[in-house]
C-alpha cells in the first residue's frame, strides 16, 4: 500500500482517475485509545459503521477488545481476525442457524433480543442435547427516543417499557447475565439522550424488580461534521456514569457501550476528481452508490477542501455533487463549501467517511472503488482529543459508587 503526507502529495503522485481512500492509522489508535481509557465502562466496537479488516486489527492494537456483530458474516470476519475478541451479537432479529453457528463454533455468548420468540429462538439454538446454556448473557433491547439524533433509531427495534417487565422477567430465568440495551440513534447531538433513555431503564428495572447484571448505552456518540458541533464525548462518558450510578442495580453491574462512527469516522476520507462543472453543480467520480450514500439518502454534509497545488484566492461558494452514475439519484445535494473557481480536473478531499463511507460501497453502474492509500496527516475534523487522552470538563462533577445500591 502507498504513503503518503497528504491528499495533495496523492494527487500529485498518482493523478488518480478513480476515487482513491485515504486512510489514517494513527487515527484510529487515537480513537481506540481514547475510548478504552475515558469511556468507564466497556467499548464495543460496532462492525457495521466499518468492517475493514485493517480498521479491526488498529483498534485492536488500540485497546479495544469487545466488537459488536450484526450478522454471522461479521462473527465469521472478526473471529478469524481476532480469536481472542469477545464478541456480542446485537441485532435483535437473528436466524436461528445464525445463532447456533456463532454460540457453538464461534464462541459468542452475547446476545441482543426484543421479544418472547427470540429469547425461545437463543434458547434452542444455543442448546446442546436438549439441555439448555448456562453461560448466556441477554441483553433485552429498549425502545427509546432518537429526539437528539441526527438519524433515529427509534422504530425497527425495541420493546417498550410497559412490556418490558415480563420479558425481563423471562430472560432473567434463562440468562447467567442478564442486560438492558437501547440505542438512542446515530450521531445523538446531546448527552440528554443518553440520560432520558436511562430514565426508561429505570423504570423498566423497577417495575420488573429484576437483578440486572449489564447496563448497554449502545452507540450514537457523534463526530463532528460541518453544521454538526456537538459537546465533547467526556461531556457524554461523565453525564453516562452520573445517569449509570443512579441506577438501581448491583456493584458488579457492568456498563457497556458500542461506538460506532465516533471509532471509526476519522479513519479514512476519499479523494476524488472533478469530471465535469455546470454552474454549482459538479460532477465527480464518486457518489450515492460508493461513499457518499448517506450524502446523497439522508443529506449528510461531509467536510470537503480543494486539494490544488497552487492556493485558491477565490471566495467560497456552496456547490452539489453528481456522482458518476447514470442514475439522477446519485445527488449530494449539500452545500459543499469550497473555493468558487473550482474546475474539472481539480481534486477534491471528501472528509470523515471512515463510519459508514467504505461499508456503503456498491459496484452499480460498473463504478467502485480505487485504490487504499495511507496518508500521515490529521484528520480534518476530530472530536478525539490530540493524542488520545481525555479531558473531563470542569463543570462536569462525577458522582461517587455512593449513589449505587
Amino acid at each position: 500500500m502507498h504513503q503518503h503526507h497528504n491528499a495533495l502529495r496523492v494527487a500529485s503522485a498518482l493523478q488518480p482517475a478513480a476515487p482513491v481512500t485515504l486512510v489514517r492509522p494513527e487515527a484510529a489508535l487515537k480513537a481506540a485509545q481514547f475510548f478504552v481509557s475515558a469511556f468507564p465502562g466497556k467499548s464495543f466496537y460496532a462492525v457495521k459503521a466499518n468492517p475493514s479488516p485493517a480498521l479491526i486489527q488498529l483498534l485492536w492494537q488500540g485497546g479495544i477488545r469487545h466488537f459488536d456483530v450484526a450478522s454471522i458474516a461479521e462473527v465469521r470476519l472478526v473471529r478469524d481476525a481476532l480469536p481472542e475478541a469477545v464478541l456480542a451479537f446485537m441485532h435483535p432479529v437473528k436466524a436461528e442457524e445464525a445463532i447456533a453457528e456463532a454460540y457453538h463454533r464461534h464462541g459468542v455468548r452475547i446476545f441482543s433480543l426484543d421479544t418472547h420468540e427470540e429469547l425461545a429462538k437463543i434458547v434452542r439454538a444455543c442448546s446442546t442435547d436438549g439441555v439448555a446454556a448456562a453461560d448466556l448473557t441477554l441483553c433485552v433491547r429498549l425502545k427509546v427516543s432518537s429526539a437528539h439524533s441526527k438519524l433515529s433509531l427509534a422504530s425497527k427495534f425495541g420493546i417498550g417499557v410497559a412490556d418490558a417487565p415480563a420479558l425481563l422477567l423471562a430472560v432473567r430465568q434463562a440468562a447467567d447475565a442478564l442486560g438492558i440495551c437501547f440505542h438512542v440513534g446515530s450521531q445523538a447531538m446531546s448527552p440528554a439522550a443518553y440520560v432520558d433513555a436511562l430514565t426508561f431503564v429505570r423504570a423498566a428495572i423497577v417495575e420488573a424488580g429484576v437483578t440486572v447484571d449489564v447496563i448497554d448505552v449502545g452507540g450514537g456518540f457523534p463526530s463532528r461534521y460541518p453544521g454538526m458541533e456537538p459537546p465533547s464525548l467526556e461531556t457524554y462518558f461523565a453525564v453516562i456514569e452520573r445517569a449509570y450510578e443512579a441506577l438501581p442495580i448491583s456493584y458488579s453491574a457492568e456498563l457497556w457501550c458500542e461506538p460506532g462512527r465516533a471509532l471509526s469516522a476519522d479513519y479514512s476520507s476519499v479523494l476524488v476528481r472533478v469530471e465535469k462543472r455546470r454552474g454549482n453543480e459538479l460532477y465527480i467520480n464518486d457518489g450515492a452508490y460508493g461513499s457518499l450514500f448517506d450524502a446523497a439518502h439522508v443529506d449528510w454534509i461531509y467536510p470537503v477542501q480543494l486539494v490544488r497545488a497552487d492556493e485558491s484566492m477565490a471566495d467560497e461558494a456552496d456547490f452539489s455533487f453528481y456522482g458518476p452514475t447514470c442514475d439522477d439519484m446519485d445527488h449530494m445535494k449539500g452545500p459543499f463549501v469550497l473555493p468558487a473557481d473550482v474546475k474539472a480536473g481539480d481534486y477534491i478531499e471528501i472528509g470523515q467517511l471512515g463510519a459508514y463511507g467504505c461499508a456503503m460501497r456498491t459496484g452499480f453502474n460498473g463504478f467502485g472503488a480505487g485504490e487504499t492509500v495511507v496518508v500521515t496527516d490529521a484528520p480534518m475534523t476530530s472530536l478525539i482529543p490530540a493524542g488520545g487522552k481525555p479531558v473531563v470538563p470542569a463543570n462536569v462533577v462525577r458522582l461517587s459508587m455512593a449513589g449505587r445500591t
